[in-house]
């Protein structure tokens, strides 16, 4: 079995994988002082309380945008599992050609997206719409050359600097909207922190294919942990929610010459 976690700068969110299939999910909110005993023994309550025996963990892969949590996180797997985690990072084998001008720039968690949704979608041109902390789109072409990308605050992100960078503007759930005009304070900024994430979503995404694609449609996926608020607006061709921990799993077989069950 192989634990693939990803690191990110709100939430852990981690998966187990046996016999190639995805048979467990879990998240936990993400802070930079854990210390190794703290991810160990989550790591290892979680499967035990899944019902699965840590001793059958063979492989544990790793993406992380918090470079503060990752010497907790080695050390951890070391001592709980006795083992050395892959970490996904810059050197290592994604079968992606990277064409940012400083590739060691690219986020892990975006690179896992995208070697999944190659995998996924092979031979076709993609555009990755990741709905975390931040909200991120990544390109990729049918060649599997990862051209770039756009990041911009995430609908949360917004929700917060409004309330805390305004004198009478209060936090507010985050929800789908179905009418653009708020008869609130509370409405106005749901509806502005859902449309307004909408009206982004398809700019770019328009720009994007009139930049690189237009000669040939995209396939647009959608991940991430606010993808689904955005299901019923027809901005993607598919929600692909556990798009990162398929890529992690596939970039650990890459990198491993052993085979993983």
């Amino acid at each position: 079995m192989i634990l693939c976690i990803d690191v990110g700068n709100t939430h852990i969110y981690g998966g187990l994988f046996h016999n190639n299939e995805l048979v467990l999910q879990f998240r936990k909110t993400s802070r930079q002082e854990f210390s190794s005993d703290e991810i160990g023994i989550f790591l290892k309550s979680v499967l035990k309380e899944n019902n699965f025996n840590t001793e059958n963990v063979n492989g544990i892969s790793i993406c992380s945008v918090v470079p503060d949590l990752n010497h907790s996180l080695r050390a951890g797997c070391v001592k709980y599992f006795n083992i050395e985690p892959f970490f996904l990072k810059p050197g290592v084998k994604t079968g992606l050609k990277i064409k940012y001008r400083n590739p060691v720039e690219v986020g892990t968690d975006r690179i896992a997206n995208a070697i999944a949704a190659v995998h996924s979608f092979p031979d076709k041109n993609l555009i990755i719409i990741d709905f975390g902390t931040a909200t991120t789109f990544c390109v990729v072409s049918k060649n599997k050359e990862y051209l770039g990308g756009i990041i911009l605050p995430g609908i949360k992100i917004s929700m917060e600097a409004l309330d805390s960078k305004t004198a009478q503007l209060p936090a507010v759930e985050i929800k789908e909207m179905t009418e653009v005009i708020g008869r609130s304070t509370v409405e106005s900024i749901q509806s502005g922190l859902f449309f307004g994430q909408i009206g982004i979503v398809k700019e770019i995404k328009s720009r994007i294919i009139e930049e690189v694609f237009k000669d040939e449609f995209p396939v647009v996926i959608a991940t991430g942990g606010f993808s689904r608020l955005f299901e019923n607006q027809k901005l993607f061709d598919i929600i692909i929610p556990t798009l990162v921990l398929n890529g992690l799993f596939l970039a650990y077989n890459i990198n491993k010459e052993k085979e993983v069950v």
